[in-house]
């Protein structure tokens, strides 16, 4: 017999396997001899009483041979070589289609302008020491995306898009945690997440398909409305049966490409703010309703929505014990994102604070047509540059004077290493966007009493929280509408907002491929 046990326990009972076994045994009333196996399928925080408790939801397995094991283990087949799909970028999207190519036997060849996650890390010091932002390597681009290295929070509310459990399967088939299988919001960390990102390289190499790094995509080859491949470089040619589009939100060079080349694309809705920053001691308080927080606990996090004025302001990419840091992916901008380590064991905890921006917000650059929101984004960050030192340090303000419009004498400390300065943000930010962030954290201010704290900041400016451009496919073949053999995916198409759903859209870009070349019955 198989039972299924809800057990609600204090933080340190529930790091304590035989406290739980006993508990599982008083709840069920069976005998501990009969008990052959049991595992948590489930593991959540209750904060809102006064003494926050963990739920477990527990499998039990009562005189059963079967001792299931949680993690599954995905197989690839070997390329035949007679069918190819180049994938645009290597972030989870591309890598993600490039594994579910290789369960069907087709070669997956993946182009990616920036470089392998570990090379990378020299031009992530160089922009947070030094201010030299790499166009090809940056927190954004290169081996695994803008996730690999800003946090690797695995949740979304997109449960209908796919395959949430394979996704996961699948992080720790390549070396994630059991424990992202079970947590209800699973994250790795972005000191664990390159490891991670290079083990998937490593299984895409070894069935036979091929990752080129540093190869920027420059041109399209299209013959008869059907693209036949692509140009690297400015010179190398690469050729495949079919190309997957899975650039991200920032490769805005893609964007005018798409544009030149007559391709159509559509403008988006997206979000722009600041990156609001607390001490994490400080949010734990907030949310835990304790002076110190259990050991036992996690650094506590939130998720706040409100709207105001007709536009939705809501926290954004919350990173407990996390980082500020730059995510400007060309010279002469500002832009800020978060991160956090596996162990989220920093002393402050930041989130995005956005103003939800429809196109009745951008009627100064209609003449931009799809690339409307894109304008309005590059000429807010260059704004913010602008009136810096030329470097990469970004201006700030604390959270009581920004409400209160008053400059900031002095500056709480910051996780943000290339340094703040004080400056007003309702002169930097658009009016309509400064008055509603003005309004919203005063309600966020309510639900969170505590929030507008002195040492609180906000950081400008949160401008990459999604792409600003949709480029349009068929709903079941996943084509773009009026090029053949052309696959928009992801996030920098439109369809996606974060790892999982990202990776989710890349396994549904490959397996309607896959049904194109006649592998896989739809």
């Amino acid at each position: 017999m198989i039972h299924k046990v809800e057990l609600v326990l204090m933080p340190q009972e529930a790091e304590d396997t035989s406290f739980i076994l006993q508990k599982i045994i008083s709840t069920i009333d069976i005998h501990e001899s009969s008990i052959t196996h049991w595992h948590i399928i489930k593991r959540s925080i209750d904060a809102r009483s006064r003494t926050p408790k963990i739920v477990l939801l527990i499998e039990v397995f009562q005189n059963e041979d079967a001792t299931p094991d949680i993690k599954k283990v995905y197989t690839f087949k070997q390329v035949d070589g007679k069918k190819s799909v180049i994938i645009i970028g290597a972030g989870p999207a591309g890598y993600f289609a490039a594994l579910k190519l290789l369960e069907h036997g087709i070669k997956p060849i993946v182009l990616e302008r920036g470089k392998d996650a570990r090379s990378r890390r020299r031009d992530l010091r160089a922009i947070q020491q030094d201010g030299i932002v790499n166009p090809d390597s940056n927190y954004c681009f290169g081996e695994g995306g803008a996730g690999t290295y800003s946090d690797g929070k695995l949740w979304t509310n997109s449960k209908k898009r796919g395959d949430i459990e394979k996704v996961l399967q699948l992080l720790v088939q390549h070396g994630a945690h059991e424990r992202i299988l079970v947590d209800t919001h699973p994250h790795i960390g972005s000191n664990k997440l390159p490891g991670i990102i290079q083990n998937i390289r490593s299984t895409i190499e070894t069935y036979g398909g091929e990752v080129h790094f540093e190869s920027k995509v420059t041109d399209f080859i299209i013959e008869k409305s059907t693209i036949k491949g692509v140009i690297v470089n400015g010179q190398l040619e690469f050729y495949a049966d079919a190309v997957i589009l899975a650039t991200g939100h920032s490769a805005r060079d893609i964007f005018y490409l798409l544009k030149e080349k007559n391709i159509l694309i559509e403008p988006k809705p997206f979000a722009l703010g600041v990156r609001a920053e607390h001490p994490q001691q400080l949010i734990d308080e907030i949310q835990y309703k304790q002076k110190k927080r259990d050991p036992y606990l996690p650094p506590s996090t939130y998720k706040q929505v409100c709207h105001i004025a007709g536009r939705g302001v809501f926290s954004f990419c919350m990173c407990p014990g996390g980082l500020i840091v730059p995510a400007a992916t060309a010279p002469g901008e500002i832009v800020v994102n978060g991160m956090s380590m596996s162990r989220r064991d920093s002393a402050f905890a930041n989130s995005g604070i956005v103003v939800a921006i429809e196109q009745d917000d951008l009627s100064a650059y209609q003449q931009y047509g799809a690339l409307a929101g894109l304008e309005f984004q590059k000429d807010i960050e260059q704004k913010v540059f602008s009136i810096g030192d030329g470097s990469q340090k970004a201006p700030a303000q604390s959270i009581p004077h920004f409400i209160s419009k008053k400059t900031s004498s002095r500056l709480p400390k910051t996780s943000y290493i290339p340094g703040i300065y004080s400056a007003n943000i309702a002169d930097i930010l658009p009016k309509g966007i400064s008055n509603r962030l003005q309004m919203g954290f005063e309600e966020i201010g309510k639900k969170m009493k505590g929030y507008i704290h002195p040492e609180s900041i906000i950081v400008a400016t949160e401008s990459r929280t999604s792409s600003p451009v949709r480029i349009p496919r068929h709903h079941e073949t996943k084509e773009h509408l009026h090029i053949q053999r052309l696959f928009p995916c992801g996030e920098g198409a439109g369809y996606a907002g974060g790892i999982i759903s990202a990776a989710m859209d890349g396994q549904n870009t490959s397996e309607a491929i896959a049904i194109l070349f006649g592998y896989l019955h739809a």
